[in-house]
This record gives C-alpha cells, structure tokens and sequence, in this order.
C-alpha cells in the first residue's frame, strides 16, 4: 500500500514532503525514543510519534523510513518542515491519539 492511500484512507493531514507521498509501505514502527527508532525500525516504515522537532527528520532520513505520523494535533516544527521537503520524507498529522492511529494501521497493511 502506498503511503498517498494511507493518507486518503485515515484521512491524514500532510504537512510537508508530498512528494514522497508515493512510496510502498512495508510496515509500521510506534516509539517516541529516538534510539529506540534507530535501532529497530525498517526502511519503508511509517512512523508514529509524538515528538515533532528536527531531530526526527535525521532519524527518518538515517532509517530511510517512508514518513512520519505525528499524532494527537501535534504539529511539526518549521525546521522539520523543510527538512521534510528537501529529502521527500512525508510528515503527516492526525487528531488521534498513538493507539487508535496504530490499530487503523495494522489494519489497512498487515
């Protein structure tokens, strides 16, 4: 499933990198530990968190992962708004809360 049918399925907010919207998704990783992100999440995955500052983007980027949920309103900040767009990693957003978005995941790709 591509990330662009995700998006059009839960109803995501995209605010940055749109035009790495059309890669595949291989799976999904849940964790708001950085490390714990670099060290156990796949490239092609989803990832859903709540932290929102530019240090995402660098984990993202380093793990080649497909994009970033951002969850419960938050929002990301500025700097990680263009990193966004400069390396084509979409950051999406979405009202609800980790374990809701993570259920409607699992859902849509296993």
């Amino acid at each position: 499933m591509k990330t662009t049918e995700i998006v059009e399925k839960l109803g995501l907010k995209v605010y940055s990198g749109a035009h790495g919207l059309d890669r595949e998704i291989k799976g999904c990783y849940v964790s708001d530990l950085l490390s714990d992100v670099m060290g156990n999440a796949d490239a092609d995955y989803l990832w859903i968190t709540l932290q929102t500052h530019k240090n995402v983007m660098a984990v993202a980027s380093l793990k080649d992962l497909a994009g970033v949920i951002l969850v419960s309103g938050l929002e990301p900040e500025p700097d990680v708004i263009l990193q966004s767009d400069e390396e084509g990693i979409p950051i999406l957003g979405t009202d609800m809360p980790t374990f809701q978005i993570a259920g409607k995941l699992f859902e849509l790709i296993r």
